[in-house]
């Protein structure tokens, strides 16, 4: 039986159109950029979790959007992450690491492209709309 984690991320851009990233501290993929977000907690609903990653994660108060790409992640010791991933727009704060992350920053789209980030990343933000598809 596989064991399921409801977890949501947080598609956050600014008015330069570069994405918000974390650089991961901990597993699953330690080391490696991902967008902000983590583990929905019992009772919680899906934006409540979205809105407490971002702060734990990055010190932003955000507002949630709409929702921006569902995926499945699976880890290999038979747990899928169920990832909700949401738009978002920052209301308040100061950037700064937090929680599980080791760092956070804006990144352009070519920044993106070239940065260690987590699998499918970019795959998933052209599927949302968020980095143009490559040039041929």
């Amino acid at each position: 039986m596989t064991d399921r984690v409801v977890a949501v991320g947080a598609l956050i851009t600014d008015a330069d159109g570069r994405i918000l990233l974390i650089l991961r501290r901990n597993e699953p993929s330690a080391g490696h950029w991902s967008l902000p977000g983590g583990k929905v907690e019992p009772g919680e609903s899906l934006e409540e979790a979205v809105v407490r990653e971002v702060e734990e994660e990055t010190g932003l108060a955000v507002s949630v959007g709409e929702p921006a790409i569902q995926l499945e992640i699976p880890v290999g010791d038979g747990r899928v992450y169920e990832v909700h991933d949401f738009r978002a727009e920052i209301r308040s704060g100061k950037l700064r690491p937090g929680d599980d992350a080791a760092d956070a920053a804006f990144f352009t789209p070519a920044q993106v492209r070239t940065a260690k980030v987590t699998s499918r990343l970019v795959e998933y933000l052209e599927q949302a709309g968020a980095l143009p598809p490559e040039s041929p």
